[in-house]
């Protein structure tokens, strides 16, 4: 079963090596990171950049018997673009009350500094949150990168087993279920093209998208369904060509006789490989019931909605973890 996995997740790394991007780790004093940039290097999945804001880095390295050969270590106050690193976040958020020297006081700081160097293109992603909380992580993408349209989410990359005969684990993309508590409709809409976006970007096939309830086409009537038969709407007009349809239950959504049965007509009853969860109760949740109770293997959170990516982890995770999310984030940075 973990061969299988990895099939998956090497489609994944195959694309980061066809075009390795630079990738930025602020939190050098954490060695799980110092092993996935090695690894990332050595691999050629990416380019990598350590933020070493406590100049520990090298004798973190040194104590672990790592190389840092072919990784860019820096430190932000030595830095000779920290001010323009600083102007550029003042610039971003000087409306909002921010002083140049606030800006300056907060790119001294690894996430801000790691995010400014992906606002300025000097490098194509970050990733954290092995040592930051995630609320963290996502105010400083968002000061320093901002929003494509004003939402910034998350989605996991599900990996079922057995859904499929063809495939012992089957890739979907389960999204909110870290970051937007209670999403409007404008929210959901736009949690939906992100989706579906992630999906095309790592599994390499067409997203189908489906806007989740507790109602099928109608089945009940309330005021959170009425939200997400908007947002599917919202969806369908912004974006023609995106296959997306609700309003969905889950079976609904992804075992074709029911979706047949309770949605006659509709291209996407049955076929959804993207699930769009009403709030982040019902998609936190779900995930966490899927992957423990079917075995699935969760791969996330993966931030979507940035102009530019930025990923955050876990604290409990692995270097294995932060390598992989690594390459994810090498891959959605694009060509």
């Amino acid at each position: 079963m973990a061969e299988a996995h990895l099939k998956i997740i090497d489609n994944i790394l195959d694309k980061a090596r066809r075009n390795p991007k630079t990738i930025v780790l602020p939190e050098g004093e954490d060695v799980r990171m110092l092993k996935a940039a090695r690894k990332s290097v050595d691999e050629k999945t990416a380019k990598v950049i350590i933020v070493d804001e406590k100049r520990t880095v090298e004798t973190l390295a040194k104590e672990n018997n790592l190389s840092l050969s072919g990784i860019d270590v820096i430190h932000p106050a030595d830095y000779p673009k920290l001010n323009e690193l600083a102007s550029g976040l003042y610039e971003r958020r000087k409306a909002k009350g921010m002083t140049q020297d606030e800006a300056l006081a907060l790119v001294k700081t690894p996430l801000y500094f790691g995010d400014m160097l992906v606002q300025k293109g000097l490098a194509a992603g970050c990733v954290a949150g092995a040592v930051n909380s995630t609320g963290n992580v996502v105010k400083a993408a968002l000061y320093c990168i901002g929003a494509k349209e004003g939402t910034v989410s998350s989605c996991f990359l599900m990996m079922i087993p057995g859904w499929s005969k063809e495939e012992e684990y089957t890739p979907f993309v389960f999204a909110d279920c870290a970051v937007v508590p209670f999403p409007t409709v404008e929210q959901l809409a736009a949690i939906a093209s992100a989706s579906a976006d992630t999906y095309r970007n790592l599994v390499g096939k067409e997203p189908k998208v489906a806007m989740l309830s507790y109602s099928t086409k109608g089945s009940a009537q309330h005021e959170n369904v009425d939200k997400v038969i908007n947002a599917t709407k919202l969806v369908q007009q912004r974006y023609p060509l995106l296959k997306v349809d609700g309003e969905f239950q889950m079976d609904a959504a992804i075992i074709q006789s029911i979706g047949t049965r309770k949605a006659p007509g509709s291209p996407m009853a049955g076929e959804a490989n993207t699930l769009i969860f009403p709030d982040l109760n019902a998609g936190n949740i779900c995930y966490k019931a899927v992957e423990r109770f079917a075995k699935a293997i969760a791969v996330g959170p993966i931030m979507q909605g940035l102009n530019k990516p930025a990923n955050d982890l876990s604290r409990g995770c692995s270097e294995e973890d932060i390598f992989k999310l690594m390459a994810i984030t090498s891959v959605n940075a694009g060509e």
